[in-house]
């Protein structure tokens, strides 16, 4: 079976500041940047990984949901507890402090978890959270 991750959708909302953590801070690449009705749709992706990407996307563009589950999705955005992506790094102690120096909201410093990975934590300016493991 051959079967890859193509895609993964994060919400965000202010594109702006989504493009600027995932372009300039984590250095993915645009894929693409679509508008359409003031609404923006950007999709990003790891250097020389033109296969997978992450499309940052405006909740409130989501069709069927109800204007109670959009502010039940604004409000647990806001706490961070809403969507998370994990990535990977050779270099975990570059990245974290490449992240930090960006004022990337730190989570968590790099550490051992009793899971067997290194690991840190930041927030993405929609208040995604975004772990980065050391690659083995």
């Amino acid at each position: 079976m051959d079967i890859t991750i193509h895609q993964t959708f994060l919400p965000h909302t202010d594109p702006a500041a989504s493009l600027a953590f995932y372009r300039d801070t984590l250095g993915f690449t645009v894929q693409s940047d679509v508008g359409y009705n003031g609404l923006h749709w950007i999709t990003v992706g790891p250097e020389g990984q033109p296969g997978t990407s992450i499309v940052l996307y405006p909740p409130q563009a989501t069709p069927g949901v109800t204007d109670d589950e959009r502010r039940t999705v604004a409000e647990m955005m806001a706490k961070g507890s809403y969507a998370t992506i994990i990535l990977a790094t050779a270099d975990l102690g570059g990245t974290f402090e490449r992240l930090q120096a960006s004022n990337a909201e730190v989570v968590q410093e790099p550490t051992d978890q009793p899971y067997g990975v290194r690991d840190c934590a930041f927030r993405d300016p929609a208040g995604n959270l975004v772990r980065i493991q050391q690659r083995r």
